[in-house]
């Protein structure tokens, strides 16, 4: 029944991470996302046909939007923030980098999928359609939403950050 599951889930676990991270901007989440996918996907091992890659992916995306309608998202509140440092081209770098994370935060979840899946997994659109389990018209018209907002969002504006056309 689990054959060639080991493997598989030791070849592709931080491919896997990496995608979970890329939709939560958390490791431990992403650790969670991709745990949860390999305990499901190996429920199913034996029913999967070709390349596990797309079931395993619609896994993950499907669980990262079930968790994403949660309302408490893991985050403590603190009664002091704490003391920022002087300004330097590292901290201008995260700076930049939280900037484009939360771009990336307002998009929603399925939105959010399918440009990780396509400018960081570099899936093509009937790859990603496939994967999601939908049309392709779908996935054009989420890409297209998506990056409607990424060009209208005025932090990546001011960075001067150019969304692909």
């Amino acid at each position: 029944m689990s054959e060639g599951f080991a493997e598989y889930a030791a070849a592709r676990y931080e491919r896997l991470c990496r995608i979970g991270y890329l939709l939560s901007h958390n490791w431990m989440t992403a650790e969670d996302l991709t745990q949860t996918a390999l305990v499901r996907a190996w429920g199913a091992w034996h029913r999967i046909d070709g390349d596990p890659d797309p079931y395993v992916y619609r896994i993950i995306i499907n669980t990262y939007t079930s968790w994403s309608r949660r309302h408490w998202r893991n985050e403590i509140p603190q009664e002091v923030m704490p003391e920022r440092a002087e300004p330097s081209d590292f901290s201008q770098r995260i700076a930049d980098s939280d900037v484009i994370w939360a771009a990336l935060r307002g998009l929603a979840p399925r939105q959010r999928a399918v440009v990780v899946l396509y400018y960081f997994e570099e899936l093509t659109l009937q790859q990603i359609a496939h994967t999601l389990d939908c049309s392709l018209g779908t996935v054009k018209s989420q890409m297209s939403r998506a990056l409607k907002r990424l060009r209208v969002n005025p932090a990546l504006e001011a960075m001067k950050v150019k969304v692909a056309p």
